[in-house]
Parts: structure tokens; C-alpha cells; sequence
């Protein structure tokens, strides 16, 4: 499977129908992908009045997602950005990482006052 174009579909897919917060909450299978050896893959882009979270989360069924193989799919997601990991429990099989950036139309009209 080729990491980087199906990142890029799904960073595509993501930018194209963003989830309005709080309103909608509800994950698009466009934003999703199983890949061959099993690792689900989900990435948004969520959008607030001030803010954009971008998060990609993955799982797998009985083990939890390696750093290695969540690294990869990081790199390609979220190029140029340093994501974080949210807390999770230790023994869990999903991991979630988010970037937050500012609304840059806001931040610049806020900065004007």
C-alpha cells in the first residue's frame, strides 16, 4: 500500500467535508481506511469558530498501533507538523493524535482591535 497517496486522499477527503463542531460529529467513511495488515486509519479535519483540529487516529484489533507504523502514516498525514498524542488508556488498541491551528481569517481580524 502506498502510504503517501492514501494519506493524501485522505487529508483530501478530510479538507473537502470538515466536521463542524459541535453540531457534527459524525466520521464520513471517505475519512477512513483499513489497511492490508489490519490498521485502521481515520483522519479529520474538525473546524470550531477559532480554531482547526486536525486529528488521525489509529487501531487495530487485538494489539495496540506501533509507533513505527503510526510515525509513517504521521509523516505523510500531517507533513510539516508536529502532532500530539492525546491520552489514552495503556492497554488500549486506538491511538489519537491532534494538531490545533488557528483560523487564520480570525486570528488576523482579532489582531486588528
Amino acid at each position: 500500500m502506498d502510504i503517501v497517496a492514501e494519506a493524501a486522499r485522505l487529508r483530501a477527503e478530510a479538507e473537502a467535508q470538515p466536521l463542524k463542531l459541535p453540531v457534527n460529529r459524525r466520521i464520513d467513511e471517505r475519512h477512513h481506511l483499513v489497511t492490508d495488515d489490519g490498521l485502521s486509519v481515520w483522519f479529520t479535519v474538525q473546524v470550531t469558530p477559532r480554531k482547526r483540529i486536525l486529528e488521525a487516529v489509529f487501531e487495530r484489533e487485538g494489539a495496540r498501533p506501533s509507533d513505527e507504523e503510526c510515525q509513517a502514516w504521521l509523516r505523510a498525514l500531517l507533513p510539516e507538523r508536529d502532532p500530539v498524542e492525546a491520552p489514552g488508556l495503556p492497554d488500549a488498541h486506538a491511538r489519537r493524535f491532534e494538531v490545533f491551528e488557528p483560523v487564520p481569517h480570525l486570528e488576523y481580524r482579532e489582531t486588528r482591535r
